[in-house]
C-alpha cells in the first residue's frame, strides 16, 4: 500500500464488502421470532413443509394452526439437537449458538454434544434466496458497481457514490445498512477499506450488524495483529507451514522477506503473501460475469441403494433435474453439457457426463442425458450424495440461438435399463 497522502479534495478508492450476518439462520429468525437469542442451527436436511404445523394440528385440534401462526408455535414444540442421529451438517448457526462452539460445516452429531437443547431448524433455500435478491437490489439502487459474491455477501465500489467518501464511507455505510434493515428486518456487517482484500477483513472486525472503516494508516494496527487465516486465499493447510515456520500473524507474514517466502510457498504463491501481508491489492470489482455451470445436489440422510431404494431416488434425481432446469431458465442460460456427481458410502465421488449436439434447458432433456451418464456409473454400492450438473453454458440472446430441442419424455423411473 502506498505511504503517499491524499490531496484533501482528490477522492481515493473506498471499496465495501457486505456479509448478511447468520444469514441462513436470520431468515429463520424472521418466521420464528420466539427464537431470538436462542441456540439455533440450521441444516441436517431440507425443510419439509409444515411439519411443525402438522404435529400441533395433531396434538392441539382445538386451534387450526396456519402459516400465519408460525409466530405462535410453542418452544417446546421445536427438534432439539439432542437426540439428532444421522450425518447431517450444520449449514449455518445463530450467534448464541456459535457461542458453543458450534458452526458451519459441523456434523450436527457434533454439535450435540457441546449443546444439546439447540434447535434445529431445516434449510429453506427457495427462501434464502427470495431475501437475497431482495438486499442486493436495495444495494443496486443506492451503489450501482456491485459485484455479486455469493448468496449473502457483496462487493460495492464507494468511490463515486454520494457519501460513499464522508468519514472514509461510514455514511454511505449506514445507509445501505438501514436500508437492508427496514426493507428485510436483516442485518449486516459492512468493512470498507482502499481494496477488496482489506475489505473483506474489515467485514469480519466488528460482527454483528456493524461498520469498519479502514484506511491505509491502519494497516499495522488492526491488519498486522490478525491471524494469517483472515486473509482470504490463505487456507488451513498454508496456515499449518506458516505456523510450522513461525508466522502466525499477517505483521510476522509482512517481515518476512519475499525471497524467503519464494523459497517455500513459490514464485507466484510466496509474492502473493508478501503483497496481501501489506494490504496490496489492484483488484477491480467485477460486475458481469458469466457462468460455466449450473448445478445441484444432496446429501442423503441415510445411504440409498438403486436397487432397494429405487422409487425414492428417482423422485430425488427428477427433482435435481428439474431444480437446475428452473434454475436455467430463470437465469435466462441454456447448455449442452450434462453430468452427474455420485459420492459412495466410501466418500468416493465419481463424475460422468455428455455432451448434447444442441443446448437446452428443458427439464426432460436434462433428465434424459443425466440419465445415461448413470449408465456409465457402478451402481452396485450404496449412495450418500448425488448431482446434476449442466455446463458449457451460452444465454440466450447468444446469436447460437435457437436451439434445437428433442421431445424425449420425463420418464419417472431410476435408470430404466439397469
Amino acid at each position: 500500500m502506498s505511504s503517499q497522502s491524499t490531496p484533501p479534495n482528490e477522492k481515493i478508492r473506498r471499496i465495501a464488502h457486505l456479509d448478511m450476518d447468520a444469514f441462513y439462520a436470520s431468515v429463520e429468525l424472521l418466521r420464528y421470532p420466539q427464537l431470538k437469542d436462542l441456540p439455533v442451527v440450521i441444516g441436517g436436511g431440507r425443510r419439509k413443509e409444515d411439519d411443525l404445523l402438522a404435529r400441533l394440528n395433531r396434538e392441539r385440534p382445538d386451534h387450526h394452526w396456519t402459516q400465519k401462526d408460525l409466530a405462535q408455535i410453542p418452544l417446546n414444540f421445536f427438534p432439539r439437537i439432542s437426540g439428532y442421529t444421522g450425518r447431517g451438517v450444520i449449514t449455518t448457526a445463530t450467534y448464541a449458538a456459535r457461542a458453543f462452539g458450534i458452526g458451519s460445516a459441523m456434523g450436527v452429531m457434533k454439535a450435540a454434544q457441546q449443546c444439546p437443547e439447540a434447535i434445529l431448524l431445516p434449510v429453506d433455500f427457495d427462501q434464502y434466496r427470495n431475501y437475497s435478491r431482495q438486499f442486493k437490489e436495495i444495494i443496486l439502487d443506492i451503489a450501482p458497481v456491485m459485484q455479486d459474491r455469493g448468496i449473502d455477501e457483496v462487493y460495492i465500489d464507494f468511490t463515486d457514490v454520494p457519501g460513499g467518501q464522508r468519514e472514509g464511507g461510514r455514511v454511505l455505510a449506514r445507509l445501505i445498512q438501514k436500508s437492508i434493515y427496514d426493507a428485510t428486518g436483516l442485518t449486516c456487517s459492512i468493512g470498507v477499506a482502499p481494496n477488496k482484500l482489506l475489505a473483506k477483513m474489515a467485514s469480519e472486525l466488528n460482527k454483528p450488524n456493524g461498520i469498519s472503516i479502514l484506511y491505509e494508516k491502519d494497516l499495522e494496527k488492526k491488519i498486522w495483529p490478525l491471524s494469517c487465516r483472515k486473509i482470504n486465499g490463505i487456507g488451513p493447510k498454508a496456515e499449518i507451514k506458516l505456523n510450522q515456520l513461525g508466522i502466525s500473524s499477517v505483521g510476522d507474514l509482512a517481515k518476512s522477506e519475499p525471497q524467503w517466502l519464494t523459497q517455500h510457498f513459490g514464485k507466484s504463491y510466496g509474492a502473493w503473501l508478501h503483497e496481501v501481508s501489506w494490504g496490496r491489492d489492484d483488484k477491480p470489482l467485477v460486475t458481469e460475469s458469466e457462468p460455466v455451470s449450473m448445478s445441484r445436489e444432496t446429501t442423503f440422510e441415510k445411504d440409498l441403494h438403486a436397487v432397494n431404494h429405487r422409487e425414492q431416488l428417482s423422485s430425488i434425481f427428477t427433482k435435481l433435474c428439474e431444480q437446475v432446469g428452473a434454475d436455467l431458465k430463470r437465469k435466462s442460460y441454456v447448455g449442452k453439457t450434462i453430468g452427474i456427481k455420485l459420492r459412495y458410502d466410501n466418500f468416493k465421488s465419481v463424475t460422468r457426463d455428455i455432451t448434447l449436439d444442441f443446448y437446452t434447458s428443458d427439464t426432460k432433456e436434462i433428465r434424459q442425458a443425466a440419465g445415461n451418464c448413470l449408465k456409465r456409473v457402478d451402481l452396485k454400492r450404496p449412495i450418500r450424495l448425488l448431482g446434476i450438473k449442466v455446463a458449457s453454458l451460452i444465454h440466450t440472446n447468444s446469436n447460437l440461438l435457437p436451439y434445437q430441442t428433442t421431445t424425449a419424455p420425463l420418464q419417472s423411473d431410476w435408470l430404466l435399463d439397469s
